[in-house]
């Protein structure tokens, strides 16, 4: 009977009695099973309701002495197993919750165990910042792996580098996308944005959305360094005793640095033929040859050939005037003086190059984290005053005065490296200088300080236009507040948003940048738990966009053998 009908006609008489049915959600997810931990329970359920499945059965408990306890009552025999487990106000609980959860589900012959990690803790101690410090993040890479993870998913990483501490595969997605979309939806002249960056850590991140929503950038540094007590490298005692003790070059090495310094000629009275030289012997001034260590028993100034370079004193500036300040007028007064004179003289040859981007540099003084003007009255304490203080200090009396004796004990003085604040975590043993990368926390230390006055530097034209400030994680509300004010009160620009992905919030970091007016919105996601306190403080300016779909896709793809590229790329 079936012979009698066509191959159209049996598929449809096949598929007749689906007719009326309505299919809700994705396919099921057959041999995966999802649990949460008590981190972030709703960020749980949502995953779980766009997966169309429930989260396993799982008791998770304390005993009387703090001890973490943990028992799974699904069973888990040869499944893919996905533990769900962000950062929360307790953070090592957290910690230690998820590492018995891995635990229990290894002891439970699950076929593999993923840990989904929206933040991924202790992710800014991913670097020794001390002689003694410790790198966490890797110590906390280790622990899932003893405790037995085959894969890690997380959402942007403090350093994308974090994933090398790991021995399994690692997904680190990015939440740019989500927030790249909601500019597009919710700013009408973001075409004409600049994104920034707060601090020069962030300019990759920064660049990132930059390219992908095609705009411009800026970058907002601030002068970390603290008032200490160390001399300029050239002002050491090794340098002085260099001086003392005589060169250890050699004889021709000595004369032509004499000879060098026998006739010091101004930059600016210096010009360059290159004809003049041509068929012209070089003549060489004769000299009487002389021991350097003769001329400096006999006390004869400038005996060392570096004796004008090792002193702060004798550094010579370059006598080049610096270009004044341009303005719009004055640039078109240039212009028509630059036409004048190419129709004179009749030349097609091209103007002189000018660096236009100099005028997108603005500084800027902060006091407790806020812009101030220049009549403010300076703190009593500078965090810029050692920098500069040996160019200002009248020149000494002689190139041979005495050196200190607590500096000639021995070659190389501990005194020329010793600082005031010892005890500092950059008060390194060994004499080094300040960390180049110094840390966030230090830089929020510095703008809440009363005594310290930050200098700000802002690299960018934001004038007139809508500012981003992106970063990964929002902490303190110092960095955030002095960058806003710096981009509106020196940039001139008209609005910014705050974008992170990670909402710590620590203390009263919301209240204070809800009382910030230069903030417009601030634009985080749900990767962190944020409590409903918190929430109220923020009031209106506060937007949470969901990682639900990105994590649930994350799981999806995972489980079913699928690429992850799809959730990295934009869509309009």
């Amino acid at each position: 009977m079936a012979g009698k009908f066509t191959r159209s006609q049996r598929s449809t008489l096949r598929f007749d009695h689906y007719n009326d049915v309505i299919l809700l959600g994705p396919p099921t997810m057959r041999g995966a099973i999802v649990f949460g931990g008590s981190s972030h329970p709703k960020l749980v359920d949502g995953v779980c309701d766009r997966l169309g499945m429930k989260p396993g059965s799982a008791t998770l408990g304390k005993f009387k002495n703090g001890e973490t306890s943990v028992t799974i009552h699904t069973s888990i025999r040869n499944k893919d197993v996905f533990i769900i487990q962000s950062g929360s106000e307790k953070i090592n609980d957290s910690v230690m919750e998820l590492l018995i959860m891995i635990s229990a589900c290894k002891g439970g012959s699950a076929k593999s165990v993923t840990a989904v990690m929206p933040y991924f803790p202790y992710s800014r101690q991913s670097k020794k910042k001390q002689h003694r410090g410790a790198i966490t993040a890797r110590m906390v890479a280790n622990l899932l792996h003893i405790a037995g993870v085959n894969h890690v998913i997380t959402v942007d990483l403090h350093a994308s580098q974090m994933q090398g501490f790991f021995k399994c595969p690692v997904d680190n997605l990015v939440a740019e996308p989500l927030l790249a979309r909601w500019v597009r939806m919710n700013v009408p002249n973001w075409r004409e944005a600049v994104v920034v960056s707060k601090n020069p850590g962030g300019t990759k991140r920064v660049t990132s959305l930059a390219d992908a929503m095609k705009l411009s950038f800026g970058i907002v540094t601030t002068d970390r360094r603290r008032a200490g007590g160390g001399r300029p490298w050239n002002e050491s005692a090794m340098f002085d005793q260099l001086r003392l003790d005589g060169p250890s070059e050699s004889r021709e090495m000595v004369e032509a640095a004499l000879d060098a310094d026998a006739e010091l000629t101004p930059i600016s009275k210096i010009s360059f033929d290159p004809k003049s030289d041509v068929g012209k012997p070089k003549a060489r001034a004769a000299r009487t040859p002389s021991n350097p260590l003769s001329r400096r028993a006999n006390g004869v100034a400038g005996e060392h050939p570096l004796s004008k370079s090792m002193r702060a004193s004798s550094i010579v500036e370059p006598e080049v005037p610096l270009e004044p300040v341009r303005t719009e007028a004055s640039n078109q007064s240039e212009d028509a003086d630059g036409e004048q004179s190419l129709d004179e003289s009749g030349a097609e040859e091209e103007e002189e190059y000018t660096d236009e981007r100099a005028r997108n540099v603005i500084h800027g003084r902060l006091v407790q984290g806020h812009i101030v003007d220049d009549t403010h009255p300076s703190p009593s304490m500078s965090a810029t005053s050692h920098t500069t203080s040996w160019r200002n200090r009248p020149p000494s009396e002689g190139e041979n005065e005495d050196i200190p004796p607590h500096m000639m004990n021995s070659f190389m003085s501990t005194t020329s490296s010793r600082r005031d604040n010892q005890d500092s975590e950059h008060a390194h043993a060994l004499g080094g200088t300040y960390d180049a990368a110094a840390s966030s926390e230090d830089e929020e230390e510095d703008l809440q300080n009363p005594e310290i006055e930050t200098m700000v530097t802002l690299v960018g034209n934001v004038k007139d236009r809508p500012v981003f400030i992106v970063d990964d994680m929002m902490d303190k509300s110092a960095s955030w507040i002095a960058a806003a004010e710096t981009v509106v009160k020196r940039g001139g620009a008209t609005k910014v948003y705050c974008m992170a992905t990670h909402g710590l919030f620590g203390g009263d970091c919301l209240e204070e940048m809800n009382n910030c007016e230069c903030i417009e919105k601030i634009i985080i996601t749900n990767a962190f738990p944020i409590p409903e306190h918190k929430r109220d403080q923020a009031g209106d300016k506060l937007i949470i966009l969901n990682v639900d779909n990105l994590l649930a896709e994350s799981i999806r793809r995972n489980h079913h053998g699928e690429s992850m590229s799809q959730l990295f790329m934009h869509y309009d």
